[in-house]
């Protein structure tokens, strides 16, 4: 198939040469579609590939496909095509051995709006210890004092998989609470 499609492309290139057309229109013939059979009207592509369409016919490819659902007539709710322009900040809790950092991100530019860490200079030197509960306590403080100055005043906060809504976790989320902050929770 691709060789019968590619000899034919090459046969009108060389038909346009014998009857005298520009040597450019015999270029064009050669790097014709293989779908449709026309011809391709622009010029090679910066890699030196001729830019091949895709089945869709909507992007050379050179480009990266997005990946397509499985299922074509899925059902997409109302709420999950709302829900990042509804509740558009979320709240993330990273909490190690040695530090505890907290920050409030956009869903959908993906910005941190606001971030507060036991890292920090300011946090740092004010804490005994950078793990424990006052250190989450202080997070959250500080966390809901830069989201304020953002205009920020509520978000949602989803626990990983593996973390569960106690300990040092619902201390964060509790100072949030407590300075002011409305932190919506989806606990399962």
């Amino acid at each position: 198939m691709l060789k019968s499609v590619l000899s034919q492309s090459w046969r009108r290139g060389a038909h346009a040469l014998q009857e005298g057309h520009h040597p450019a229109e015999a270029l064009y013939a050669c790097s014709s579609r293989f779908h449709s059979g026309q011809v391709l009207s622009s010029s090679r592509s910066f890699f030196g590939v001729e830019d091949f369409m895709d089945e869709d016919n909507s992007r050379p490819y050179t480009y990266k496909k997005e990946k397509r659902s499985k299922n074509l007539h899925k059902h997409i709710s109302f709420k999950q095509r709302t829900i990042a322009h509804m509740e558009p900040f979320t709240l993330d809790v990273f909490i190690s051995k040695r530090f505890v950092s907290a920050s409030l991100t956009h869903r959908s530019t993906c910005r941190q709006v606001a971030v507060a860490g036991t890292n920090s200079k300011d946090v740092k030197a004010a804490l005994t210890s950078r793990s424990d509960v006052p250190a989450c306590l202080s997070v959250g403080r500080f966390l809901a004092e830069r989201a304020k100055e953002a205009d920020v005043y509520a978000c949602t906060y989803t626990p990983r998989e593996r973390d569960r809504f106690e300990g040092k976790i619902r201390a964060v989320v509790q100072s949030l609470i407590d300075n002011g902050i409305h932190v919506k929770l989806y606990l399962d």
